[in-house]
């Protein structure tokens, strides 16, 4: 938010200077991110010389351009190429001469000899905004006849500039009581007051408002949604004269990024950046019947705003209507039919306290950020609607000579009350671990217009203003007590104390660290991507029904839906990379993961590994290799290790994102799953290359990494052994399948089956893959013979090849 400190000194008076007063700006909150001087003396328009153009004709190998003559006062006549639509012979022109530097919005700019297509220039013909001396940059700016040629610009446009300081303000969404000049005064007011330093507020004065009785306003007002526009209040005036703008008005917007329009639309500007309250001014003579109506309209319905663009009403956003069309979308954008304009004469004012959600809602169904919006949707103060529309119309009759032509209207059947909040004061130094002075304290919360309404044993009963809409708590109050006390004024001790307790926990922000590490070292990417996806990606990855977390009001539809999976975001950057010529993809993910379980809503920690492509460099030591099921599982069961996490089993994944895949377990809980991504599914995204995943419960890892009633078990003194199968089997077999058929087996010699290899190519028959499975078989008692562990890997043959028509390979 940007503010000027002359405009904010015309509310706060203080000796301190403009770094002082930045400080303490900053230190209550409201960030200062920068300070820039803004007008004062032109100089380098001292080399900007009046020019008389003795010619202007086409530039003979460019049509826009013009090769002009010029005199500038010496005699000699100068070449000067111009692409100005406006340029002719005759007129008086200001010319920045060779070596002139003019300001620009990237920096300084250095006026050059130069040649443009062939031809030679010496210098430039301005505009006002090359001058920095305006906003019109349609042509270039054309000077008085009576001018001498060779006079310095800088006594008509360098000399009466007055010196400003535009001052950038990093404001946070909660602070809408700050967003305003009046807004920020308050606020240094309070901090300075707190700290002893000298300042008088000086608040808006609208004494000078008539109190005649005007009578009824021509433009009868109908609110006909209460709960969405708790408080509209309207004027009308007449006989306004529609012009531009007095310069201390222009200046004051200027300042602070606007371009001034016109008096009245400056004036309602104005009073936003002033008080913090949005107004708008409606043509009287526009409003169908006199009639405003504050309504919703039905869905469908069209409407075309100020920027010529034709909307669809979403069916919830308030609409400030005449009889039979709408005007405006409240809070928003005003209208194409219903705004001022040069020829109008009278005017309906409108002055409201829009609810903050159904303002977001229509802005955000539009794509629509307004200064009006942007307050509103924070959530402005009630009190203020009024007091605006006053002022506001005190400008309108000083500036554009309008009358005032009726009483205001102010519809407001529930006044929004003030906030009532207890603050037990044994409590401050509780949460900020310091002592500050009772008497300190309840001057701070008097000088925050927080009013103490009664004290009983350490505990005050406060009435908050309506307009801090972010102070609901006691803890919002202490920290409001903690930044206007100033965190500066906080020591801090020489010596810290705490306890250490030997057995105690790692922190899951170290562990987190230690993995990320050890897969940055296997050649892996950290990614990190958002928790919200799009709603289309319900539909093309398969999820239980019913689990969904959406958006009530999704900022767009590739926002629309909480992730229920690391998945949808690693293969998004899966694809990224292959389009970008990076189809060797290692990536991983830490982040949360979001679903509702009969009603209750749950997020769970999860680890996301996502490998495609080759899996080593390529090198002249060795030949390229294409990642496998067992790289990636092999990978995870070092990060098993290296946490002391034992895998008590590994059963078939049952999960259709996958083609095939398995899940780890460690006694009664789940650990993850690893598996290759569905051909269909990486095709949807994009991707056609083998894709391996696996999403790791990582809450329910760092809980067993932290556990210390380990458990022992012997190791057994007599050998296993491990033997290994390569089944050719037809595509539509599971590894689930086949490990449930091996559990069938009656035999106490096997203690482990895992698959550890999975291949799909054109080196094996149409509609077949092979599965590579692994055997551990032992016996606690004694050492088995050959012939015993033959005999039992003869039976799992034949089971495979009876059940699975399954051929060894």
């Amino acid at each position: 938010m940007k503010i000027s400190y002359n405009w904010l000194k015309t509310y706060i008076d203080t000796d301190i200077t403009l770094d002082e007063v930045s400080a303490t700006l900053t230190s209550t909150g409201l960030e200062v991110e920068g300070v820039e001087q803004v007008g004062g003396a032109k100089n380098y328009l001292e080399t900007v010389l009046v020019g008389k153009v003795l010619s202007a004709v086409p530039h003979p190998n460019a049509d826009k351009l013009k090769v002009t003559k010029i005199d500038l006062g010496d005699g000699k006549e100068t070449q000067i190429v111009c692409g100005a639509p406006n340029v002719a012979a005759g007129q008086n022109v200001p010319v920045a001469t060779v070596g002139t530097v003019l300001p620009s919005p990237d920096g300084e700019f250095k006026i050059k000899k130069a040649k443009i297509r062939g031809e030679e220039s010496f210098g430039m013909i301005c505009s006002e905004v090359e001058l920095g001396i305006g906003t019109d940059h349609s042509g270039i700016l054309v000077l008085p006849e009576d001018l001498k040629p060779g006079t310095s610009t800088f006594d008509l446009f360098g000399k009466n500039d007055e010196v400003d300081h535009e001052i950038e303000i990093g404001l946070t969404p909660n602070r809408s009581d700050a967003m305003s000049h009046f807004g920020v005064a308050r606020d240094l007011h309070a901090a300075l007051k707190t700290r002893d330093i000298a300042s008088t507020f000086k608040t808006y004065d609208i004494s000078n408002y008539p109190t005649t009785d005007f009578g009824k306003s021509l433009i009868s007002i109908e609110v006909k949604d209460t709960e969405a526009a708790p408080r509209y209040a309207g004027v009308y005036l007449k006989n306004v004269k529609v012009a531009e703008s007095p310069d201390w008005l222009k200046n004051r917007l200027q300042v602070i990024g606007l371009s001034p329009i016109n008096n009245v639309v400056d004036i309602t500007n104005y009073i936003l950046h002033d008080l913090g309250q949005p107004l708008h001014a409606f043509d009287a003579a526009k409003i169908e019947g006199n009639k405003v109506i504050v309504q919703k309209l039905a869905e469908g319905t069209k409407f075309t705003t100020l920027d010529g663009v034709e909307r669809t009403l979403k069916g919830h956003e308030l609409m400030i209507c005449n009889e039979n069309n709408p005007m405006c979308i409240a809070g928003v954008f005003g209208g194409e039919d219903s705004g001022v304009s040069d020829a109008t004469t009278t005017i309906f004012l409108e002055s409201a306290y829009f609810e903050p959600v159904t303002i977001r809602k229509g802005a955000k169904a539009h794509g629509l950020n307004t200064d009006a919006s942007f307050r509103f949707e924070r959530g402005i103060d009630p009190n203020t609607t009024i007091d605006a529309l006053k002022k506001a119309a005190i400008m309108l009759v000083e500036i554009a000579g309008a009358e005032i032509a009726s009483n205001i209207d102010d519809i407001y059947e529930n006044p929004i009350q003030n906030f009532n909040v207890k603050l037990r004061l044994h409590k401050v130094a509780e949460l900020l671990g310091v002592e500050i002075p009772e008497h300190k304290i309840k001057s701070i919360l008097e000088n925050l217009e927080i009013k103490i309404l009664s004290e009983n044993d350490g505990v005050l009963d406060l009435e908050v203003p309506a307009y801090r809409v972010d102070v609901q708590r006691d803890v919002d109050l202490i920290e409001d007590i903690l930044r206007i006390y100033g965190y500066d004024n906080i020591e801090i001790p020489s010596k810290f104390s705490y306890s250490y307790v030997s057995n105690q926990k790692v922190s899951p922000d170290k562990i987190e660290d230690f993995i990320a590490r050890q897969l940055i070292s296997f050649g892996f990417n950290e990614a990190m991507n958002n928790s919200l996806t799009k709603r289309e990606y319900e539909e093309i990855f398969f999820y239980p029904e019913g689990e969904s977390v959406a958006m009530l009001n999704p900022l767009s539809a590739d926002l629309a839906v909480m992730r229920r999976t690391l998945l949808n975001g690693l293969l998004e950057n899966v694809a990224f990379n292959i389009n970008h010529r990076n189809s060797d993809v290692k990536l991983f993910e830490f982040g949360k993961v979001y679903r509702k379980i009969d009603g209750i809503y749950e997020e769970n920690k999860c680890l996301g590994i996502v490998l495609s492509g080759n899996f080593n460099s390529e090198s002249w030591t060795g030949n390229l290799r294409k990642a496998s099921f067992a790289d990636l599982k092999g990978l995870i069961k070092q990060i098993f290790v290296r946490l002391d996490i034992q895998i008590t089993d590994e059963l078939p994944a049952k999960d259709d994102n996958f083609l095939d895949g398995i899940e780890f377990v460690s006694g009664q809980k789940s650990l993850g799953k690893l598996g290759i991504i569905s051909k269909k599914l990486a095709k949807k995204l994009g991707v056609n290359q083998d894709v391996f995943f696996a999403q790791l419960n990582w809450d329910a890892m760092v809980a067993l990494a932290n556990k210390h009633d380990l458990k022992y078990k012997e190791i057994s003194k007599f050998p296993g052994s491990r033997r290994d199968l390569a089944l050719l089997l037809d595509s539509s077999v599971k590894y689930e399948e086949l490990y449930k058929a091996t559990k069938e087996v009656k035999t106490n010699l096997l203690k482990a089956v895992n698959l550890f290899d999975v291949y799909e190519g054109d080196k094996l028959p149409a509609g077949k893959k092979s599965y590579a499975l692994s055997f551990m078989i032992q016996d606690e008692n004694k050492t088995l013979s050959d012939q015993e562990i033959d005999g039992l890997m003869n039976k799992l043959i034949k089971l495979y090849q009876e059940k699975f028509n399954a051929e060894l390979r």
